[in-house]
């Protein structure tokens, strides 16, 4: 049958899809999308909207963290819920009062962890405690009982003010990353030196796109480990601090 009769007509990079999620050689039905590449399409965006608005359970997060042996607190962000948080960014990087006073009584550590729920808490369901457990099993000895806080309606600043008020030399944000189209569990670390509030995005180590399809737990948990070694030896994180993760003689 000629091309110009047929239903659909591929696109000649077909094979190229095996070796990317992304949205490559569609094919056409005359002038328009294939009926099923519109409907997964549909789909992908669909998920990637319930990812956004998804609730965490932090409690059963808390849960599967104790069961790590860590103790961590469940704390809010001064955005009230979901929608507000959505439009006002600014709440989602401050802690509700009744938060903020919560966190004074926990013992100081060197790193603390801020497991938010950011814009994909499907992530955090999916990606936070293996990710933990990797960590533990890599270098107990930093990340073992390291004091932790669940965080709802957060933003990665969030994690600036939650390190300080726990008296952390350094903090790591596990954050639910804006939703893709192909990614809609997507986790992200940002790895801040003496957090505090106003610390600007430049004095931040971020690693991200932690999942199967991406960058595996225990590669995550490695490039983690090594800049959190690193910034407590060299005392910075940001722009100063590059990842040198494949090569760990370089840490000094």
């Amino acid at each position: 049958m000629d091309d110009d009769k047929r239903p659909v007509i591929a696109n000649p990079w077909t094979a190229l899809r095996r070796y990317t999620p992304a949205r490559i050689a569609l094919g056409r039905a005359g002038s328009a999308l294939p009926t099923g590449e519109l409907l997964r399409f549909g789909l992908a965006h669909a998920r990637a909207r319930d990812a956004v608005h998804a609730a965490l359970d932090a409690k059963r997060l808390a849960g599967e963290l104790h069961a790590l042996g860590l103790a961590p607190a469940i704390v809010h962000s001064a955005a009230p819920e979901r929608e507000t948080y959505l439009r006002r960014p600014d709440l989602g990087r401050r802690l509700d009062a009744e938060s903020a006073r919560s966190l004074a009584s926990v013992q100081p550590r060197p790193i603390a962890l801020a497991i938010e729920d950011g814009l994909s808490a499907l992530a955090i369901e999916r990606h936070a405690v293996p990710l933990v457990r990797a960590l533990i099993a890599l270098a107990p000895q930093r990340w073992a009982g390291a004091p932790a806080a669940i965080a709802l309606q957060g933003r990665v600043a969030l994690g600036d003010e939650i390190g300080e008020r726990l008296g952390a030399q350094l903090v790591a944000v596990l954050i639910g990353e804006r939703p893709g189209l192909s990614s809609p569990d997507s986790l992200g670390v940002y790895v801040t030196y003496a957090p505090r509030v106003g610390r600007t995005d430049a004095e931040r180590n971020c690693i991200s796109n932690i999942r199967p399809e991406g960058l595996d737990h225990e590669s995550a948990a490695r490039r983690l480990d090594w800049l959190a070694a690193a910034a407590l030896a060299r005392g910075l994180t940001g722009v100063g601090l590059k990842d040198e993760s494949a090569d760990s003689r370089r840490l000094t």
